[in-house]
């Protein structure tokens, strides 16, 4: 048995207010072409369908376009989807019942009864084979919240004890229905969430919740399980000799990620058990650049290396690369911005950030330590606190022009009389 195994789609994400339907209707044209060419059993996709709970409506159509298509010339492949965190997962199993019609299920929430105890039932897909045996069980696990995990309550944490119980239960039911119909056949669970040991990715992976307690542990995971299709973190990697894997974002959703290896992965099972795993490498359509590529620039430095690009290609605007540029601050400048902005027009790039470096000081005072009392809040001399702050940021005394000026507006204000 052969599966495809892919994750955190984001549909709909403006990057830095850029629209990337471009690269994900790339993606999804070289998904579905990977499987036409490899013909796999099964797609599992395992949450962040969508970047936001209310994706743009051409997020929608794409991604209800790819089903028709996949399923107008695979018409046998088999998908379970499941909703991550950036998922309403509601409005995503809302047209559930249309599309198992086609082999589509849709899992977006738990369902739990008035008395607490949760539909296991609903949480387990069974794939099967052409003859219609079942060829494995699929424990269909979306994100899950507080409120969805069983109540635990002498547990010492009831969120990530609860998350550990639901897999428990919902493994031991489906091991209770593969001896009653279908000996022998792979376990797989979905899963989106943050595993503890698991790579980050700076300025794209939305908190699950606030701080650093949403970390589950490789143990929630029972070893009955042949193998756990993560979401969550957009770096691909893997635990336990590859049993438990992330399969990774498709596309780079920061520039932290532009270097990673974007993939699908294509498992093969065999006597119940995950027998290898390979990984597809997905095309990148668009480049994400940043200048300088390491450190940061002076504002001449970054200007005459942005002036150094080469005039728009006869290519479309969606194919321009993503482009950030670090700038030294050295001091306030109300004309850094626009000149890094005329200096890229009519460039084959997109400007999506600046991001301002502060200056660093090659001498490292050491703080005095004073025995006088703290100073009231009266005798505090504001154009002091402001040279302070001054040299503190920038490593060099304030503009006489800028200290006259505070003076002005302090005068003015009747702080100084």
């Amino acid at each position: 048995m052969q599966i495809f195994h892919t994750a955190d789609w984001h549909l709909g994400q403006l990057f830095h207010g850029h629209d990337r339907d471009f690269e994900h209707a790339n993606f999804l044209d070289w998904l579905t072409e990977q499987l036409e060419s490899h013909r796999p059993d099964a797609l599992l996709i395992a949450g962040d369908i969508f970047d936001t709970i209310n994706p743009p409506a051409t997020a929608q159509k794409r991604f209800y376009s790819f089903l028709a298509k996949v399923q107008s010339v695979l018409p046998a492949l088999q998908i379970v989807i499941t909703a991550g965190n950036h998922d309403a997962g509601s409005r995503l199993e809302a047209p559930a019942s249309l599309l198992e019609s086609l082999r589509i299920h849709v899992v977006g929430t738990v369902r739990q009864s008035d008395d607490g105890q949760i539909d296991l039932d609903r949480l387990i897909v069974p794939l099967q084979g052409a003859d219609h045996t079942i060829t494995a069980l699929v424990l269909a696990v979306p994100f899950l919240r507080p409120a969805d995990v069983p109540h635990l309550p002498e547990a010492d944490d009831p969120y990530l004890d609860g998350i550990h119980e639901l897999y428990r239960q919902v493994t031991e039911r489906a091991l209770f229905l593969r001896d009653q119909r279908a000996p022998g056949v792979p376990l797989i669970a979905l899963g989106h969430c943050h595993l503890t040991g698991g790579e980050e990715s700076p300025d794209s992976e939305r908190r699950i919740v606030i701080g650093n307690a949403e970390a589950v542990s490789l143990s929630t995971f029972p070893d009955s399980l042949s193998y756990v299709a993560l979401g969550h973190l957009h770096k691909a990697q893997q635990f336990q000799q590859g049993r438990i894997r992330y399969s990774g974002s498709p596309v780079p959703l920061s520039f932290a990620e532009r270097h990673y290896q974007h993939r699908v992965m294509q498992l093969f099972f065999t006597e119940g058990q995950l027998q290898s795993a390979q990984s597809l490498l997905v095309p990148a359509s668009v480049e994400l650049v940043t200048i300088p590529r390491r450190g940061a620039a002076s504002i001449d430095e970054l200007i005459a290396e942005l002036n150094q690009l080469p005039p728009a290609p006869d290519l479309p605007p969606e194919r321009y690369p993503f482009l950030e540029v670090s700038v030294l601050e050295d001091g306030p400048d109300p004309t850094r911005n626009k000149r890094i902005q005329d200096a890229v027009k009519n460039k084959p790039v997109r400007l999506t950030t600046i991001r301002k470096v502060q200056q660093q000081s090659s001498a490292i005072s050491e703080p005095s330590v004073s025995s006088e009392p703290a100073a009231s809040l009266q005798s505090v001399n504001p154009a002091s606190v402001f040279t302070d702050y001054w040299r503190q940021k920038y490593q060099t005394e304030p503009d006489p022009d800028i200290l006259q000026a505070l003076q002005e507006i302090l005068l003015q204000e009747g702080v100084l009389s």
